[in-house]
């Protein structure tokens, strides 16, 4: 099956949904009150996008998600990296590590919102909470994934610590270290939007809360939808990222059998 085919059936798959979705709402078979039609909602779309005050939200999003998750993704490299090559360093903060893993992110949302309070930061402090583990514990796991035999060779052809990183380590955990990338990206939006949802005066998260206290549900409909557009965008990035960084993986499916 090649790509275009794989397209349309993706694009036939969404008009069926869409399609029934519309219809059934249309029969009265769907209430609207849970379920509103999708023409309203792309409406709403639409009359987000043309309201210029809509893209002040945006960015107040796109920066809590970007800084949580570039703040995220570097402290949980870099503790993952360390741990994973620390081995009793590793188990000797293992509970206090599994402890802080346990905790439910969203009881934390008003614990920095005492802390840093209801402006940007607060909202980066759950997004990097949330990042942090997913990315840190591939990272380590990458680091002691690395072949002993290829470490060994490294160190005979005289390799100090530095080299060894960054020739040995980094590459051979690069595949995992990117894979949590792709899968940290919405938890960096869910962050930022559980953090407005609870308490903001901007931001997409602030829009789905106030249609929501007015019982509208169109425009959480149309804040769901922008949402998952916007991650859907990040991820193809991303996805640009890991091909031109991971250029071994490409050649290696390249291959002949």
């Amino acid at each position: 099956m090649n790509v275009m085919t794989e397209r349309l059936i993706q694009i036939v798959l969404l008009v069926a949904i869409v399609g029934g979705w519309q219809l059934g709402v249309a029969a009265g078979a769907i209430d609207v009150f849970f379920f509103p039609a999708p023409v309203d909602i792309f409406n709403q779309v639409l009359a987000w996008v043309a309201d210029v005050s809509f893209y002040s939200h945006v960015a107040i999003t796109l920066t809590e998600t970007v800084l949580g998750y570039l703040v995220g993704t570097a402290l949980g490299v870099a503790a993952g990296v360390w741990l994973g090559l620390s081995r009793s360093t590793a188990r000797i903060l293992d509970p206090f590590i599994k402890g802080l893993n346990a905790i439910p992110r969203v009881v934390l949302a008003p614990i920095f919102v005492l802390w840093l309070g209801l402006g940007l930061w607060s909202k980066v402090a759950l997004a990097v909470t949330l990042v942090f583990f997913v990315t840190f514990f591939n990272a380590m796991q990458g680091v002691r994934e690395v072949n002993p035999v290829v470490l060994s060779n490294a160190r005979i052809l005289g390799g100090n610590r530095r080299d060894l990183l960054r020739h040995v380590y980094f590459p051979a955990a690069a595949s995992w270290i990117l894979s949590s990338l792709r899968t940290s990206v919405g938890f960096a939006v869910v962050g930022a939007i559980i953090g407005e949802y609870l308490g903001s005066s901007a931001g997409l998260g602030y829009l789905i809360a106030q249609a929501e206290g007015n019982f509208d549900a169109v425009g959480v409909f149309a804040g769901i939808l922008i949402l998952a557009i916007f991650v859907l965008i990040i991820d193809s990035l991303l996805d640009i990222a890991e091909k031109r960084l991971i250029k071994w993986r490409t050649s290696a499916s390249e291959r002949p059998a």
